[in-house]
């Protein structure tokens, strides 16, 4: 008796149930058509911000954020309504009391996560780089593909994605090289010492003049820039536009090849690194007096030490072995 009136007893439980959700059902059917049309709803509002924005450079982002933050209202509100046909007891009120309990507690479980929306934000806002600037920041250099609220995300030059949190580049140094029209390129040639320096630099700015992308205004130039172990270093400088990755790439190989094929023609030495190594001569009568034994040319004293006698030592040679024979013998 008691085994059939539990059954009975939790089988009255499910026809509860069973009926609550039927009756139910048209409510939760009707929420979910509301919410949906609050979701789309709110990425029409967004779209519609950045579209208003889109043509104003420096309003750009912050349609962005704009209309990020529209949608999550938007969003926010039709959870409400929707709960509310749900649950008609329930009221916006009891949502904000229990997330007013709780905010402490997320705040810490969230700090990281409201850490970045609000770098992200600023960074919106203040606008250091934007959509499709390159930037490099710590190891990685790439072409900024979008800026969320929560991290921004780099195409690099060899076709990878990184995703950098907002905090990080808020933070830290990032060079954006596409932050202006131009931008200046440099490279190193090394000459010889016996080549004529000015005339070299005058090489030199000729094959820049040529290549084609090498701005005249401002003028490219050729500084000294060092005096090496075995040349002389002529820093070639030139403006290039636009300051893109491809484009320095490009504007670097025709230079290059430029003022190598210009120097060569016209005798300048482009030479590779020597080095002189001095062997100390064993044969120098004054071996064993380090006073006057010489490493390399001697100091202050222009006479060369000379050599020892082949003949004498082949003389002093002899007379050691005979006397080692000599005295083996006795």
């Amino acid at each position: 008796m008691d085994l059939q009136a539990s059954a009975s007893a939790a089988w009255t439980k499910i026809q509860g149930m069973i009926s609550g959700t039927i009756t139910m059902l048209p409510n939760v059917i009707l929420a979910l058509i509301v919410f949906t049309l609050f979701f789309f709803a709110a990425r029409t509002i967004r779209t519609l911000v950045r579209r208003l924005t889109r043509r104003h450079r420096q309003a750009r982002n912050l349609g962005l954020v704009l209309g990020r933050l529209a949608q999550g209202v938007v969003i926010l509100v039709g959870l409400f309504v929707a709960l509310s046909i749900v649950i008609p007891s329930f009221k916006a009120g009891d949502l904000v009391q229990l997330l007013g309990i709780s905010g402490v507690a997320i705040g810490f479980a969230f700090r990281d996560i409201l850490q970045n929306f609000l770098a992200g934000i600023l960074i919106l806002l203040t606008e250091p780089f934007q959509i499709e600037d390159q930037i490099v920041f710590k190891d990685f250099e790439g072409t900024v593909e979008n800026i969320q609220t929560r991290a921004t995300i780099i195409r690099t030059y060899d076709g990878r994605r990184i995703v950098i949190p907002n905090a990080e580049l808020f933070t830290n140094s990032v060079t954006v090289n596409t932050a202006f029209e131009k931008r200046r390129n440099e490279y190193d040639v090394g000459i010889g010492y016996g080549d004529d320096i000015d005339r070299a630099k005058q090489l030199i700015l000729e094959a820049l003049y040529s290549v084609d992308g090498v701005l005249h205004d401002p003028a490219p130039d050729a500084l000294v820039m060092e005096l090496a172990e075995s040349t002389v270093n002529i820093r070639a400088r030139w403006w290039i536009k636009p300051p893109r990755r491809a484009d320095t790439l490009d504007s670097r190989d025709q230079v290059l090849i430029a003022i190598k094929n210009k120097l060569v023609a016209n005798g300048i030495d482009l030479p590779f690194p020597t080095q002189q190594i001095l062997f100390h001569d064993q044969t120098e009568e004054t071996d064993g007096d380090r006073a006057r034994q010489r490493e390399g040319w001697p100091a202050g004293n222009n006479e060369v030490p000379k050599p020892r006698s082949i003949g004498g030592s082949l003389r002093k040679l002899a007379e050691m072995r005979s006397q080692r024979d000599g005295n083996g013998g006795t």
